[in-house]
């Protein structure tokens, strides 16, 4: 979440202008998938240069598709980076919360108290 302070990071519209500004780097995915993943570099990582968000797309057998899979995920995060967060209002506890909340202490003491065994006698 960005904060006040910080300028919002334009999200280019086109998928290429947002690939221009990113490190594509591609890697064997690995995992369930047999012959086919582990001799192609079907796995997708990119890095966005001006924030360093890193997203990783390796659930598609072909490179195209894991490209815009990550594309479509790191756009999603800088949106979320984008959004604002509504200033937090403090709130006071009422005086009719507290009292309750007092009695209630006050209530669970005696109970406790009344638990005890009784003390012997001082003679």
């Amino acid at each position: 979440m960005a904060d006040e302070r910080d300028p919002p990071i334009p999200v280019p519209e086109s998928d290429e202008e947002l690939l221009a500004q990113c490190r594509v780097e591609t890697f064997r995915a690995g995992g369930p998938g047999g012959q086919h993943q582990n001799t192609t570099d079907s796995g997708v990582r990119l890095v966005h240069e001006p924030t360093g968000i890193r997203v990783v797309a390796r659930t598609e057998r072909s490179q195209h598709r894991n490209r815009s899979l990550a594309l479509a995920r790191l756009r999603k995060r800088l949106e979320a980076l984008n959004q604002r967060r509504a200033p937090r209002l403090p709130t006071a506890v009422p005086r009719r919360e507290k009292r309750k909340r007092l009695e209630d202490k006050r209530r669970r003491g005696r109970l406790k108290r009344d638990r005890r065994p009784p003390e012997p006698d001082q003679g």
